[in-house]
Parts: C-alpha cells; structure tokens; sequence
C-alpha cells in the first residue's frame, strides 16, 4: 500500500523545537524528490521545504530559512523536518509529499500526500 505518515507534531512553546517525520512505504522512494506544506487555520497550503532524490539539494520558503532543516534517508524510507526557533505563526498542519524530478513548490507538482500532523505553537 503506498501510503507517507507524518509523525512528530505536538504543542511547543515559542522559540522551542519540533522534529517531523514521515515514513513512505509502497513506493520506490529514492526515486522521489520529497516536500513538506503546511497548512494553517483558514489558509490555503503553502510550501514549506523540499529536498531532491539524493538529498544533496534542499530549498526553503523564506519564512523558515536558518530555522528549518530537511533532510531524509533513502535507506529508512524516511523524510524529516528539523524546526527550530518555532514561532506561533509556524502553527500549522504539515504535510509531507511526495513528487516526480522535477517537483517544486506547487502542490499540483507532488502525487502522494501524507495525512497530516498538527504543529500548535504558543506564544
């Protein structure tokens, strides 16, 4: 079954840390460029950080550049999301996704999406 499943979210302070993870499973993963989105109450989704096949190319939106780091392991089929120095406007759900080569920040680029995981910081 192929299927990604975010884990890691949960209630934190501002200015404190968070680390997402999402597990793929039925699907060649490697072959996948891998992007996390968010998305907050009333808004619409919005890229939050991508990584290529190899996880030698990231890039960022400019909101969570020098506080975010992706990063993922082809050999755990695995893709996380580092957060640092959380801010309540990062309140979100994030997703994980999945896309071909070419994958960038449009949401209509990734083809497998995650379910979910809730991020709720606190001022």
């Amino acid at each position: 079954q192929v299927q990604l499943v975010e884990s890691g979210g949960g209630l934190v302070q501002a200015g404190g840390s968070l680390r997402l993870s999402c597990e793929a499973s039925g699907f060649i993963f490697s072959s996948y460029a891998m992007a996390w989105f968010r998305q907050a109450p009333g808004k619409g989704r919005e890229f939050v950080a991508q990584i290529s096949r190899s996880g030698d190319m990231t890039d960022y939106v400019d909101s969570v550049k020098g506080r975010f780091v992706i990063s993922r392991d082809n050999a755990k089929n695995m893709v996380t999301l580092q957060m640092s120095s959380l801010k309540p406007e990062d309140t979100a759900v994030y997703s994980c996704a999945a896309g071909g080569t070419g994958a960038g920040y449009k949401e209509y680029e990734y083809d497998l999406w995650g379910q979910g995981t809730q991020v709720t910081v606190s001022s």
